[in-house]
């Protein structure tokens, strides 16, 4: 079936015009491009996966948009800014197409710099640290293997590319576009305010809460930070009209959803305490909480648990039960976990 998606356009309240340019990142997921056009800046926020033709409707996106004063189309040659959210492979993995068809400046956060120009170097790094974590999770060497293999073949999908400055390096502003370093979801995450709308990435959508990993797999990530990072964002946003998303739609009260997101996750944590009052693994957990996952969702679902495990043992609100066993092992150990 054919993907087909409207481009959608909005204006801020000083006039910026802002296209939202559909993707289909992988099969059944949907992602958003943001082309803007303010004064002298054409600036693309995120660039969608570079998988499948992800490529070409960001071009189609684009070709929808006459340059301004003309009749002509866009091109990827007329951007001057390319702007990333966040350093996941749905926002920027067109970044190889992008950058060899166009001079525009390509920015990201300091702490996601490594996850585009160092690629292949962290995809081997995180390896290691993903197969500890499954082994000390509980998952059984079969559906092990099965979940690094699905990480290994989603990891190929890119190799690294430059990157010309970092946010810190503007002091989190580009004009009239101001940032704002909300890592959780991901380590350099960022959400992008031009006037009165708020470009969040996935740091905060619609009908569902972002994705979480637990810290000891890639710093600055985990459940703690996210939740502080929310706190800052309903602090800094006031007076935004409308939150543009990564994915889903547009998020009309934003602290109406941020307040939705904390109570989701302090109603699973309630969930994972109780789960605990007997001792078990992060990988029973997850079935408990998500039934039997399958696909790359298998992964989401094993980090998500993880996540919420990690935020409560760091709190001391849970032990590991089989601490002496595994102190005295030097190979990576089932850890079980119980309710302090």
């Amino acid at each position: 079936m054919k993907f087909v998606q409207e481009l959608r356009t909005y204006e801020t309240s000083a006039g910026a015009k802002v296209y939202q340019i559909p993707m289909e990142a992988f099969p059944g997921l949907l992602t958003f491009a943001y082309l803007i056009l303010h004064q002298d800046l054409c600036v693309l926020i995120d660039t969608g996966s570079g998988y499948g033709e992800s490529n070409q409707q960001l071009v189609e996106g684009l070709q929808a948009v006459n340059k301004p004063g003309s009749s002509q189309p866009l091109k990827f040659e007329d951007l001057t800014h390319v702007l990333i959210t966040h350093g996941h492979i749905d926002h920027f993995g067109g970044l190889l197409e992008v950058t060899a068809l166009s001079d525009a400046l390509v920015g990201v956060h300091e702490l996601d710099r490594r996850n585009i120009t160092n690629y292949e170097e962290r995809r081997g790094f995180i390896l290691r640290r993903l197969e500890t974590y499954l082994i000390e999770a509980g998952v059984e060497s079969e559906r092990r293997d099965y979940i690094l293999g699905l990480y290994r073949y989603m990891k190929q999908l890119f190799q690294s590319v430059p990157v010309d400055f970092v946010y810190s390096d503007i002091n989190m502003q580009l004009g009239e576009f101001e940032f704002l370093h909300v890592p959780g979801h991901c380590a350099g995450h960022v959400v992008i305010r031009l006037h009165d709308l708020l470009f969040c990435g996935d740091h905060v959508l619609t009908d569902i809460t972002p994705h979480q990993s637990p810290e000891e797999l890639t710093h600055w990530t985990g459940l703690g930070h996210y939740l502080q990072s929310l706190d800052r964002l309903e602090e800094w946003a006031i007076g935004i009209r409308l939150t543009l998303c990564g994915h889903k739609r547009e998020i009309k009260d934003l602290t109406s959803r941020i307040n939705a997101i904390k109570k989701m996750h302090m109603q699973r944590l309630e969930t994972v305490m109780e789960f605990f009052e007997s001792p078990n693994t992060v990988n029973a957990l997850t079935d408990q909480l998500f039934g039997s996952a399958d696909g790359y969702d298998a992964l989401l679902a094993i980090e998500e648990a993880g996540a919420h495990v990690e935020y409560l043992f760091q709190r001391g609100m849970l032990t590991i039960e089989n601490y002496e066993q595994m102190e005295n092992s030097i190979e990576p150990y089932p850890l079980y976990y119980k309710r302090h």
